[in-house]
């Protein structure tokens, strides 16, 4: 599936619904990550129905215990494409009988792109419509690759517009959940902060309670190179791979289990409940320079 105009082009695919490709047409250069396995072989999944990994990679619904997997599984499940335009995508995905064994609710999830100059407007909708509640994260783990082959982190720095220091944790190596108990600071010189291969030498940082509503990726000295705009997300995600020539910027709505967790989905904290036949709307902006 293609989104195109006089700026941008636009490639989705219905596996997992995910961006595959955004191509600035003016400076003739891709600004997603092109899935090399080298490094990482997705490209913008969307994260559904938990964000990152539940404690013992285990989740309590009703009592039960289900299996769950990192990031959840619409990633990996097919959408169906309902609309299709110039401008214009939208997908959805439907519970099922295989989804049902490691999530037991019913659910409508509605991804949807547009393209307008030079940002995308993704949207997810879930809509519930059982007559009881459901509990779920979602997010977004776009990658941008640097704009040299090889870019290397050092040549690049965070802007966060109006921000003078941000706080984070991390995640716990053995169970791949939050660290609650320790948390950093990142201290910003007029909004930015320089990227580096240490930065994630200890996995993603977890910025939690709303702090990150605009993001920018730029180049050492200052110029922006793409953005993202996440207003009303309670978590946010910054991760990469050692030397990988990208960075992942990930607005979530909700986030994988704090170590120890083990009460039921709806104790969870942060979790998103849907109440019988109700809707669920969360949006973010990416935006090319």
């Amino acid at each position: 599936m293609k989104l195109e105009n006089e700026y941008l082009c636009v490639e989705i695919s219905e596996e997992g619904a995910e961006l595959t490709r955004i191509y600035d047409k003016q400076k003739r250069n891709d600004i997603l990550w092109e899935g090399n396995p080298k490094y990482w072989k997705r490209h913008s999944p969307v994260l559904f129905p938990n964000v990152g990994k539940t404690y013992h990679n285990t989740v309590r619904i009703q009592g039960i215990q289900y299996p769950t997997s990192q990031h959840g599984f619409a990633r990996d499940n097919t959408f169906t494409c309902i609309t299709s335009k110039k401008d214009t995508a939208q997908f959805l995905l439907l519970s099922n009988e295989e989804t049902k064994e490691v999530y037991p609710f019913d659910f409508e999830l509605y991804i949807t792109y547009t393209l307008k100059g030079k940002t995308i407007d993704v949207q997810w909708k879930v809509r519930n419509p059982m007559d009881e509640t459901i509990y779920f994260t979602i997010g977004g783990h776009p990658a941008f690759r640097f704009a040299e082959e090889e870019g290397k982190k050092a040549n690049y720095c965070l802007r966060f517009p109006e921000k003078e220091c941000l706080s984070y944790i991390l995640i716990n190596p053995e169970s791949g959940t939050g660290n609650v108990d320790e948390v950093f600071e990142m201290a910003l010189e007029d909004g930015v902060y320089p990227l580096s291969e240490e930065m994630f030498k200890k996995d993603a940082l977890i910025f939690d309670n709303g702090q990150i509503e605009e993001v920018w990726i730029c180049t050492k000295d200052g110029k922006p190179y793409v953005g993202m705009r996440c207003e009303d997300f309670p978590n946010f995600g910054i991760w990469s791979v050692k030397d990988a020539p990208f960075v992942c910027l990930e607005p979530w709505a909700g986030r994988c289990d704090n170590h120890g967790f083990e009460g039921e989905i709806s104790e969870k904290p942060g979790i998103n409940e849907v109440e019988g036949r109700g809707t669920f709307i969360k949006g973010y902006q990416i935006i090319v320079a």
